[in-house]
């Protein structure tokens, strides 16, 4: 028997209601258990192969199956084996087809599809996590939109902005000293958005970055000669690349954010 107290989760979706489900039963005894995964079951053989590791880990399980034949077939081998099995879905849905009078759709990850849109949602925040300011340069073929710009144009809120509106969105950072990765000037270039400033904004920003950091706004991040270094490198990297370019000087992040998925839907 393993260290560890074994429940499978048998489902012919992801498996994420069986699991959840799961979980809270387990939540109310103490111990600590392993949970097994089955995901995407449409045949037999899988229900049998699982049923057999289950007999063979003395462990129990619990299924989701909307299909009515495999949800028999499992109850009844699992009584023959005499395992612990807990049908999820079953008595639920024969519960509301008596109570509605009409027949189930017996169509699995329905529930995922109607969620659909908050599931596209959470992958582009991923997203954005994953390939903000320019950690891995490879974020820029597989994104909707790359955002280009000096330190302090906002890169970071826009792209988890776009991000609620399920655009996948990568951002890189132009600075003089390090070159950008070929990838930008792989992608194409409506795909890229350059976000301009005027130095004497970035300027007033970088110095109440600082401030707010405890530093004094004589270092060189905050300098002027600095600043127009950046920006020329900027324009230079941009003209390049031939990709549009916002002005965000005196725009808040959602009017900079209504402006690029306006370009982005053309």
């Amino acid at each position: 028997m393993s260290a560890k107290p074994l429940v499978y989760v048998l489902s012919d979706s992801v498996g994420e209601t069986a699991e959840l489900v799961i979980k809270a039963g387990l939540s109310q005894f103490n111990g600590d258990y392993n949970i097994h995964r089955v995901p995407y079951v449409d045949d037999k053989k899988t229900i049998d192969d699982t049923l057999q590791l289950v007999k063979e880990t003395n462990g129990m399980i619990g299924f989701t199956l909307v299909d009515p034949v495999l949800r028999e077939y499992t109850n009844e081998q699992a009584a023959q084996l005499k395992i612990e099995a807990v049908d999820i879905m079953g008595p639920m849905m024969a519960a509301m087809q008596r109570f509605y009078k009409i027949d189930p759709r017996l169509e699995p990850g329905l529930v995922h599809k109607l969620d659909e849109d908050y599931f596209k949602r959470v992958e582009a925040i991923e997203f954005a996590v994953k390939y903000d300011d320019g950690r891995d340069p490879r974020g820029i073929s597989r994104a909707d939109i790359v955002l280009i710009g000096v330190s302090r144009t906002s890169k970071t809120p826009l792209s988890q902005y776009l991000a609620l509106k399920r655009l996948k969105v990568a951002n890189v950072p132009i600075v003089p000293e390090v070159e950008p990765p070929e990838e930008l000037f792989l992608v194409d270039p409506s795909k890229c958005i350059g976000l301009k400033i005027g130095p004497e904004k970035l300027n007033d920003i970088r110095k109440e970055r600082l401030k707010a950091l405890g530093l004094g706004d004589q270092a060189s991040y905050a300098n002027m000669q600095r600043i127009q270094q950046e920006l020329d490198y900027f324009n230079a990297v941009i003209e390049k690349i031939g990709c549009q370019v916002i002005d965000v000087s005196n725009k808040a992040v959602e009017e900079t954010a209504n402006i690029i998925m306006h370009m982005a839907s053309n």
